[in-house]
């Protein structure tokens, strides 16, 4: 389905100059604030073009239709709080379990409060996108680096690792959810950043186990 749904919306160009990328993110700009003023209703691609100050042929170079410009979108927000998950990932290998996940989660807030606004909206018209299944491929990334993070924590072993790790993930991108559909005010999400950390680590040392020694203690 997800390759069909990017066969579908896949633009006709990636920029590549300095210049191209400043276009699409006017582009990408302007079509999140008329999502956010009155919905896919509203949006067409010349209110887009017109909003971002750039002609609708211009436009037309990279996304040939709404819905490839809405799938270009989606993709690169989901890709950005991917990168953001596995930088911390590798900022925090080799340190303490409680550390490791405070890292993650932080990240993983940070990258999807950044910009509320865009998280909201795009949450909207995920579903007419395929957005499930782009999700779903951007969370195997993120549970990946996740997995390969745990494994260099010298404090603890996972037990049924697999299992543990997706728990982990779906109650960061549940808990944020739920923060963003109820208004994400900047109190909330300081106490989101606070109060899914120490769910995650409990959580975390509840699945854990020491590391086995070796009968020579070394």
């Amino acid at each position: 389905m997800i390759r069909n749904a990017q066969t579908a919306f896949e633009p006709r160009k990636t920029p590549v100059q300095t210049r191209s990328a400043v276009t699409v993110d006017a582009i990408f700009e302007a079509t999140i604030q008329i999502l956010l003023d009155g919905g896919t209703d509203r949006l067409t691609t010349t209110r887009v073009a017109e909003r971002a100050g750039v002609s609708v042929g211009t436009l037309y170079q990279y996304y040939p239709n709404k819905q490839s410009l809405l799938f270009a979108v989606l993709t690169v927000h989901l890709d950005k709080v991917s990168k953001a998950v596995e930088a911390g990932c590798e900022r925090a290998r080799g340190r303490p379990l409680a550390e490791m996940v405070k890292i993650v989660v932080e990240a993983f807030v940070d990258a999807k409060m950044e910009r509320t606004d865009i998280s909201n909206a795009l949450y909207r018209i995920a579903a007419d996108l395929d957005g499930p299944a782009l999700a779903k491929r951007m969370g195997q990334r993120t549970r990946a680096a996740l997995a390969a993070m745990l494994k260099t924590a010298p404090d603890a072993v996972l037990r049924q690792e697999k299992f543990a790790i997706q728990t982990l993930f779906a109650a960061m991108a549940g808990t944020t959810r739920s923060v963003l559909e109820a208004g994400a005010s900047p109190a909330m999400v300081r106490d989101l950043r606070v109060h899914l950390v120490l769910l995650c680590q409990s959580y975390m040392a509840a699945v854990s186990q020491p590391p086995r020694r070796h009968p020579s203690g070394a």
